[in-house]
């Protein structure tokens, strides 16, 4: 998989211009508050448009300012999870993974998602008596069953409490290992993404800071915690 990101997103006084491309494997999105990390996903996804530029995956083009072309969000084949899990409020457990499901060519079945992410005793559940870490499982099954040749994690334990966020990263890491799907994750919570991620990106009002290895990102910010240490954020 090859993502590359070059254009040019204005938002009032918020500009987010950025050159970058993305393989696969785990790519932890990090930098402070307010410096374009969701912005960044939310123009890969197809839900905020660049006035200048182009995205592309694997040759195909996303979005071309110079051209107009536009690809909609839900015929990119990107999951998406949110900080807030989202979910259907009208449907079941169930019914908030067969709607994803029923409505891409996905190659997992609804049994298998339910297996790997221990879904089973919530499925008949209404949403809202779901605890934050079994919404976000739900979420996460829900994008994994849209068939996404991208995933997309917006800080999605950052409503959880620590104890919860232990609970889920094996999740976290039973996706990332037996599917292998690409993966971009915003973080403020270093120790989320340590030991998982491939690469760093490092944003900083709006721009690309640092790219590159995690190694080199740690050598450049003073440790394995980065600038910050735990807790990714500016001195």
């Amino acid at each position: 998989m090859s993502l590359v990101v070059d254009m040019r997103y204005d938002a009032g006084a918020f500009r987010l211009e950025t050159r970058l491309e993305i393989g696969a494997g785990l790519t932890a999105l990090v930098g402070r508050s307010g410096t374009g990390k969701t912005t960044l996903l939310n123009v890969i996804a197809g839900l905020a448009r660049p006035i200048a530029g182009a995205v592309t995956i694997d040759g195909e083009t996303l979005s071309d300012a110079s051209t107009t072309a536009w690809v909609p969000p839900h015929r990119r084949r990107i999951g998406y999870v949110f900080q807030e899990p989202r979910l259907f409020p009208h449907l079941r457990v169930k019914g908030n993974l067969l709607y994803a499901h029923d409505r891409a060519t996905s190659s997992l079945r609804v049994d298998d998602v339910i297996s790997l992410l221990n879904l089973s005793p919530l499925l008949g559940r209404a949403t809202s008596t779901l605890s934050g870490g079994e919404q976000q499982r739900v979420a996460l099954g829900r994008a994994l069953l849209s068939s996404p040749r991208l995933l997309l994690l917006d800080e999605p334990l950052a409503a959880i409490d620590q104890p919860h966020r232990e609970a889920i990263l094996p999740y976290l890491d039973r996706v990332r290992v037996d599917h292998a799907i690409p993966t971009i994750y915003v973080t403020h919570t270093w120790s989320e993404v340590s030991g998982r991620a491939d690469r760093v990106v490092e944003l900083e009002a709006g721009q690309i800071s640092f790219a590159g290895s995690v190694a080199d990102h740690h050598l450049g910010h003073g440790g394995p915690g980065g600038r910050g240490g735990a807790e990714y954020s500016a001195p």
